[in-house]
């Protein structure tokens, strides 16, 4: 059912709701109607965020940062993927005191959207290239599968779109209440273990939904992962919508449908709907839950308006029934849930592929690129004799197509640019958000402080390896963009209290989480320990303190996650 043809039902539950009384409304637009309740959703209905390109190119490119309206600068600029950057020089401690205004500068950070990280050769130098000309060198790999870019003027978009466009790149939709990025298998078509390829699927949602206006006012942001591959590879647990490959026991190969993840400063992780989709349903069933979303969603608050919270008060069974019901007109297959994953899902090292030539993941210290890096790397790959690569959700690249008598020599060139195929494990399991370098959230650096501690870590495991693979998340502040509740070690960044008393850049701790893709049994939220803080400086020491101590007391083959959850708070400290 479209909005429109919806808008008179939930008037009347609108009017009914008042009749008898009935608590403030949630911003259900099939219960409540679509009266925009807060600031956010009242711009949205003014003007769609999608009609702000014209804009962008023909007005405030033209005009400079003055020129551009207060309302399309803090909110529409991010349907095309453009947030303001932090003013350099803010201390962390005033991100909570002072207005957004008071906290950005004149320059975007700019997300290009890359849909199952799928890229050329040519693409990745076109963005080098951008980098390079227009954003100071900058370049991060996120764990969204895109990459970002600092620095940007708003006089530049113009040619920056006609580049990205001309091979096949765009921004649409890299941000905003907006179907996001759709997170994709980064060996998809290529690896030799995997159940089946999702690229025509992640090809038919891009290529029918992406950018369509009915989709493009959700209540927030909506996130979208779909993997064919055993190692569950695209952290699937903490999507709005998730499609994890199986083999039903009937139909065949197709995909178990999860719903409802998310972290942030309420994390919650994804359920199963207990329902098979086929390959051809998937975008049927992705529209549908989209939709859900769209007419169901809470859009009073913007702190509960993610799907996580319509499904925490709908439950899987009510969310299934209403998506067959009342969007798809045709019920699902009921199906088994995914078996345990087969290994690690970010790839990294020496893997064949299905034609017999290689793919060779790499690992860059916690995503931190440039655009000097990815024209090189271009090169490197095309000197090799391979045109492809992928982005994954790890921070990390895969490189395809490398025949095997050409491995050894693509892998020297790599270190050369700082890229490791065989990385130490904690370099090889630590991922950064962008921190406060850039945002305006952050009230941390994260970049910079995680690479010293990694590189210090390094150091003191010389001589001993870690018991087993550890990963170490941090996050420069509480919204979690780097997962640090699904990490073995999770840093949540916050002004703490030294041992003199002083307030200083730290840490708050969490452990024992994962993912059904680590080496967890099962998904799991880390633990926190009362009181337990690290500061910046202080993160080697206590990850070197707390690994070693898990070494002592691990109980057989048992995983840090299990140990860290067994243990008395003492041996965490």
């Amino acid at each position: 059912m479209s909005v429109d043809s919806s808008q008179t039902a939930a008037n009347r539950g609108a009017r009914t709701r008042a009749a008898r009384g009935a608590k403030k409304p949630h911003g259900q637009w099939k219960i409540d109607g679509t009266e925009p309740l807060n600031a956010n959703e009242e711009f949205k209905l003014e003007d769609g965020g999608l009609n702000v390109r014209e804009r962008i190119e023909n007005v405030y490119a033209k005009g400079g940062f003055a020129s551009i309206d207060p309302t399309d600068l803090h909110g529409r600029f991010r349907w095309w993927g453009l947030y303001t950057q932090r003013k350099p020089g803010i201390d962390g401690g005033k991100t909570a005191t002072l207005e957004p205004h008071e906290l950005e500068d004149e320059y975007f950070m700019l997300r290009v959207r890359i849909d199952g990280g799928q890229l050329t050769t040519e693409q990745l130098r076109v963005i080098g290239e951008i980098s390079t000309d227009f954003a100071r060198g900058t370049a991060d790999l996120t764990d969204r599968q895109n990459i970002q870019l600092h620095w940007i003027e708003v006089e530049s978009m113009p040619e920056i779109w006609r580049r990205l466009e001309a091979v096949g790149l765009g921004t649409t939709e890299a941000c905003g209440d907006v179907p996001r990025v759709v997170l994709g298998s980064p060996v998809a078509g290529i690896s030799v273990d995997e159940l089946i390829d999702p690229t025509p699927q992640i090809d038919e949602i891009t290529d029918r939904f992406i950018g369509d206006p009915e989709l493009a006012n959700l209540p927030r942001k909506f996130k979208t992962a779909i993997t064919g591959h055993p190692s569950q590879d695209v952290v699937h647990e903490i999507n709005d919508v998730s499609f994890v490959a199986i083999d039903h026991p009937e139909h065949g190969i197709g995909y178990d449908v999860w719903v409802g993840g998310a972290l942030s400063t309420v994390p919650r992780l994804g359920e199963r709907l207990g329902a098979w989709a086929s390959p051809d349903q998937v975008s049927e069933v992705w529209h549908g839950v989209v939709r859900i979303f769209r007419d169901y969603g809470y859009r009073r608050l913007r702190n509960k308006a993610r799907l996580k919270f319509l499904l925490a008060d709908w439950g899987p069974e009510k969310f299934r029934e209403v998506l067959e019901t009342e969007y798809l007109g045709y019920a699902l297959a009921d199906g088994p849930a995914p078996t345990r994953p087969t290994g690690p899902g970010d790839h990294v090292g020496v893997h064949k592929q299905k034609d017999g030539r290689n793919y060779i993941g790499v690992t860059p210290i916690v995503g931190r690129i440039s655009g000097d890096l990815l024209t090189k790397l271009a090169d490197l790959l095309e000197d090799h004799g391979s045109a492809r690569l992928r982005t994954t959700p790890h921070q990390k690249l895969v490189l395809l197509d490398v025949d095997e008598e050409r491995t050894e020599s693509l892998i020297a060139g790599l270190d050369e640019l700082g890229l490791s195929a065989r990385p130490s494990l904690i370099r090889r399991g630590t991922i950064a958000c962008t921190g406060i370098e850039y945002c305006k959230l952050a009230i941390v650096e994260t970049k910079e402080t995680a690479k010293n501690a990694v590189l210090d870590l390094e150091k003191r495991f010389e001589q001993t390896d870690l018991p087993a693979p550890l990963s170490l998340h941090i996050n420069g502040c509480p919204n979690s963009c780097a997962r640090i509740q699904t990490a073995d070690v999770g840093l949540k960044g916050q002004m703490i209290t030294d041992d003199d008393g002083n307030k200083v850049p730290g840490f708050q701790v969490h452990l024992g989480g994962g993912l059904a893709s680590s080496d967890r049994d099962e998904a799991g939220l880390g633990r926190t320990v009362r009181g337990l803080k690290v500061t910046a400086d202080g993160i080697a020491d206590y990850v070197e303190r707390v690994a070693h101590r898990f070494a002592e007391q691990r109980d057989g083959d048992e995983t840090f996650a299990q140990w860290a959850h067994r243990v008395d708070e003492e041996a965490l400290i």
